[in-house]
């Protein structure tokens, strides 16, 4: 069968809404990175009529499954999913996109993989577009709770290029990148949502 069920996304998804409502309130085109099973793209679109969401993955499977759902849901404001690995120097995406979204994707990645989706968002973001990252991170070098200490630890045996990030890496690495931080949200399970925003010609 092809539509994956993921039981993060039921409870993690309604806090995310939360979030994003507040920072995607017009008509926007969203780009969402690595949407795993589908089921937060369909959720999203349907609880913000006003976004056009996109979703991608890299996962032939995953790719699969987002199709499914998005065909199970009818939805209009939900496009197919495209093939898109961040790694990539050109996205199958028109620029001057309004937001970018990912959730849990840095982590499990060699930290290649975040500087690619920087350095994507640079280049497909229209100017003071958003790009919004979601899931654990380090803050000044610290785990914020034993949850992520393991958690991370549990990465790193089963990959050691894998691991929850330092916040502060990141936004170093954004704002080399043309990516100002201008947000960081506090959401259950240990988890954030930080919020970036492209800003001048320095993006690329």
């Amino acid at each position: 069968m092809s539509k994956r069920d993921a039981p993060a996304t039921h409870r993690n998804r309604e806090p995310i809404l939360e979030a994003l409502a507040r920072w995607l309130e017009g008509p926007a085109r969203v780009l969402e990175i690595a949407s795993g099973t589908g089921q937060h793209a369909v959720f999203f679109a349907r609880h913000l009529p006003r976004v056009r969401w996109q979703p991608s993955e890299a996962d032939p499977a995953g790719l699969a499954s987002i199709a499914a759902w998005i065909d199970e849901s009818a939805l209009e404001n939900v496009a197919p999913p495209l093939a898109l690995d961040v790694r990539d120097e050109v996205w199958p995406v028109e620029p001057g996109l309004d937001a970018i979204f990912n959730a849990n994707l840095i982590h499990i990645a060699p930290w290649e993989v975040t500087l690619a989706l920087l350095a994507g968002a640079g280049r497909v973001l229209r100017d003071r577009g958003l790009l919004l990252l979601y899931g654990p991170f380090r803050v000044g070098g610290e785990h914020t709770a034993p949850s992520n200490a393991a958690f991370d630890a549990d990465l790193r045996r089963r990959d050691p290029s894998w691991g929850v990030r330092d916040r502060e890496a990141v936004e170093a690495a954004a704002r080399e990148r043309g990516l100002r931080k201008i947000a960081d949200e506090s959401l259950p399970a240990n988890n954030r949502l930080l919020v970036f925003r492209l800003e001048g010609s320095e993006a690329g």
